[in-house]
């Protein structure tokens, strides 16, 4: 053993699970599958622990690092924190690796290509912290690992950088928070034979959705599986019953990107064809031969595994890692295994039973026990939804065991919510008042979806609200966003990307364009549905859509655009040749606002109202807010809110109403339309193209169109004192200030309250808005402000 322990250098057939002290967690375990198992295993060899701290000592790397670690007093302070970890990387993969020991890895590189009988194989190096995969501390995936390297010296320099990898932000900033001290965590790097992966992906021996133990979990995707991991695309999701060893569920996604290798070493992004992006990117024979593996390994460990996959050119199937899963496993050892809820039917409909008040928040779904004698307490198990009239002390034993809690009578402060929001279970009370009693409407038995956010008991187990979220890669520290004056805001698209954008430091969705849902999950002409029979699916596919995104950002607010189609583009839904024109000039025709009042199209209008009725009323997502576009006059906008105040939908001080800005007569009779709306939301791109006479989408005069001519700046600076004159907000959703982030200061400088721009400006527009504002308040202090030479005022 001590001769192991002072190697530099040991093959994944030398190497056990115990030997994670040795080369790492997840070195240990592919010399676990390669030495115990008969899973295929693409070979290799691992660099020790000793092996680095052989180098940090030899390079007198050590002493530096501890002098650059001592400097960093906010852990927290993410600028601090990458400032120190890019010098202590910087040192390292500067430093030179002692002669010996690059001798050494790449005589065991050359040895692995004889014994492969390759010349010069292409191999992955995956970083292995000492630390990293135990049971009890997931480190995975916080340092690096270097896909289809190529040759002798780059294998060792990518040894070296995984040493670098020790020190990135995220891995620091997890040791600092976790405890553990740096000097006890060294890289080992694992340096295996590339799987040239067609596909690959990620399995579970547990459902990491729900805890099922029964079922085997398998994602997977075109090419190499980084992009699994990143995030970068929805894979499509196998679920295998471990007893029968068959598919019980699959999901199939769109795949349409893929990380590929290229012939002479590295990799790049190339998008997938439509044809193959969305079949299976497995046959079911492979799924089941994958679960085949994994329950074997899982036999091997004896715990949960989480493992990693590839299938190659020739269609052959590898495990390329395997590590015990942390999740479940901890809750198995507390006893909190969830039931089995893997095979629950699914439904996507939202129908609501019973409303409420939302005493303690959160979505939980199980099976009703209706329990109106406190005799009975003694009858409720673990995992169910208790509903009652009302809870006191000795309830307390039976609210331990719920999923959640829904009571007839109480407010805010009664007992059940109190104690609920102490224990964090899902409560929702006083159901009564909002029309019908729980335990009158419920049933013993009867499986439900408890919103208890928004106050809402759903039936079914609604598959939106359940979902297993998208794999989250967390920061490497806690980023810390300036309180700003100016809001800023998000434009979102496809509801199904709000979990991924959710948490961005974004004040509420400024534009939610409602065409999004029409080409997504409608398809069909809303007059072709009508004429069919079938006008409840609008109001059902619009309401689902809209309350996700909607609930996701509860308590922000959302703002939804109602339809805003030009002819061709609602002539390519099925049915609508028959109810469209042929416009030579769609984008200045039958669109926006003047569809709403016409009586060819009214009828479809006012299901668009309907839908967002259900998901403020129904759903309780009173944070929903809508917003009309294209209005070219005010007799256009008096005549649509007449027709939204018919049907049940009236400006409150919860229910906003805003118009787009984007045609002139917009600017020029602002203090005219004011008096039907709550605020205004620039459409920068159309603006533009009415006031200089450019149509946006003609190359032609494509150079002459610039959000950022004067004359757009006077028609906003010019609407902003208008509105404000009247106490109306102002705000821009185009495409202006994500292009151009000067054009953001203008809006600042010019009193704009929001600013609404795309997922991936968030942050910077957040950053670029307090800036800018701290930049007002100096000038107007010293008095010394660079002038703006530009006249704003017409």
């Amino acid at each position: 053993m001590d001769q192991r322990k002072n190697a530099n250098v040991l093959w994944f057939d030398e190497l056990k699970r115990e030997d994670v002290d040795l080369v790492g967690g997840k070195s240990s375990s592919l010399g676990e599958l390669t030495s115990g198992t008969n899973v295929p295993v693409p070979y290799g060899f691992a660099t020790t622990a000793a092996a680095y701290r052989y180098f940090m000592k030899v390079t007198g790397l050590n002493e530096k690092i501890n002098a650059l670690l001592k400097t960093l007093k906010n852990v927290d302070d993410s600028d601090e924190l990458h400032k120190i970890c890019s010098q202590i990387r910087k040192l390292i993969v500067a430093a030179k690796m002692p002669a010996d020991l690059a001798k050494e890895i790449g005589d065991n590189y050359d040895k692995l290509a004889m014994k492969m009988k390759v010349n010069e194989p292409f191999v992955a190096v995956r970083s292995s912290a000492t630390a990293e995969d135990l049971p009890d501390a997931s480190f995975a995936g916080q340092q690096d690992t270097y896909l289809n390297v190529h040759g002798r010296d780059n294998v060792i320099q990518k040894v070296k950088e995984c040493y670098a990898s020790t020190f990135t932000d995220r891995a620091t900033y997890y040791r600092v928070k976790q405890g553990f001290p740096h000097e006890k965590v060294a890289l080992s790097a694992a340096v295996q034979m590339m799987a040239f992966s067609k596909a690959s992906g990620v399995m579970f021996t547990v459902n990491v959705a729900t805890g099922d133990y029964t079922k085997v979990m398998i994602e997977g995707s075109w090419g190499l599986g980084e992009y699994i991991v990143q995030g970068t695309v929805t894979p499509d999701n196998f679920v295998v019953d471990k007893a029968s060893g068959k598919i019980s569920d699959k999901t199939i996604n769109n795949k349409n990107v893929e990380l590929i290798r290229l012939p002479d070493g590295g990799v790049e992004d190339r998008k997938v064809p439509e044809d193959i992006a969305t079949k299976p990117c497995l046959s079911d024979e492979q799924v089941e031969q994958l679960a085949s593996y994994a329950k074997e390994i899982e036999k091997h460990y004896g715990c949960y595994m989480d493992m990693e996959w590839s299938l190659d050119e020739n269609d052959k199937l590898w495990l390329v890692q395997a590590r015990p899963e942390t999740v479940w496993s901890q809750r198995k050892k507390a006893g909190k295994m969830s039931k089995d809820t893997s095979d629950e039917k699914l439904t996507t409909d939202h129908k609501v039973l019973v409303s409420g008040l939302p005493a303690s928040p959160g979505i939980k779904h199980g099976i009703v026990h209706v329990i109106e004698n406190p005799e009975d307490i003694d009858k409720f198990k673990d995992g169910e939804v208790l509903v009652t009239l009302m809870t006191s002390p000795d309830w307390v034993p039976a609210m331990k065991k719920a999923s959640a809690i829904v009571t007839n009578n109480g407010g805010m402060t009664c007992h059940a919510a109190i104690v609920s929001r102490e224990m964090q279970i899902p409560c929702i009370v006083g159901t009564a008042s909002r029309g019908a009693k729980a335990t009158a409407v419920l049933k013993d038995g009867q499986k439900v979806t408890v919103d208890a956010k928004n106050g809402v008991v759903y039936q079914g187990v609604v598959a939106d609200m359940v979902k297993k979220p998208e794999k989250q890669v967390s920061a490497p520290a806690a980023e810390y966003f300036a309180p700003t004056a100016t809001g800023v805001m998000m434009n979102l698209g496809d509801p199904d990307l709000v979990d991924r954008y959710k948490d961005l430091p974004c004040d509420g969705i400024g534009l939610m364009r409602e065409e999004f849902l029409w080409t997504t999950y409608i398809h069909q002409h809303p007059l072709y549905l009508i004429e069919t029979g079938h006008p409840e699916r609008v109001v059902n596919e619009l309401a689902n859509g809209i309350s996700k995104v909607a609930r996701a950002m509860n308590p922000r607010p959302v703002v939804l655009r109602f339809s805003d189609f030009k002819s061709g583009e609602y002539r390519n839904l099925k049915g609508g040749d028959k109810f469209e024109p042929h416009e030579s000039a769609d984008l200045l025709g039958w669109r926006g606002a003047s569809r709403y009042y016409d009586p060819k199209y009214i009828e479809a209008f006012k299901l668009e109202l309907e839908a967002v009725k259900k998901v403020r009323n129904e759903y309780g997502l009173t944070n929903l807010n809508v917003m009309i576009p294209f209005v070219r006059t005010v007799d256009e906008l008096k005549k649509v809110t007449e027709i939204m105040a018919e049907a049940g939908l009236r400006r409150s001080n919860d229910f906003k109403v805003y118009m787009m800005a984007e045609i002139p007569s917009n600017i020029i009779l602002a203090d005219q339309f004011n008096q039907y709306i709550d605020g205004y939301s620039i459409g920068s791109n159309d603006l533009t193209m009415l006031l200089l006479g450019c149509d946006r989408n003609n190359d032609t005069v494509s150079s002459l169109f610039d959000e950022r001519n004067l004359a757009i700046k006077r028609a906003i600076r010019h609407l902003i004192k208008t509105a404000h004159k009247d106490g109306k907000t102002v705000s821009i959703c185009g495409q202006a200030p994500s292009e151009y982030p000067e054009f953001t200061e203008f809006l600042v400088k010019s009193g704009i309250d929001y600013v609404s721009v795309n997922p991936d400006m968030v942050k910077a527009t957040k950053r670029n808005v307090a800036r800018y504002e701290q930049r007002i308040i100096l000038d107007h202090a010293t008095g010394l402000g660079r002038a703006d030479t530009e006249d704003y005022d017409w």
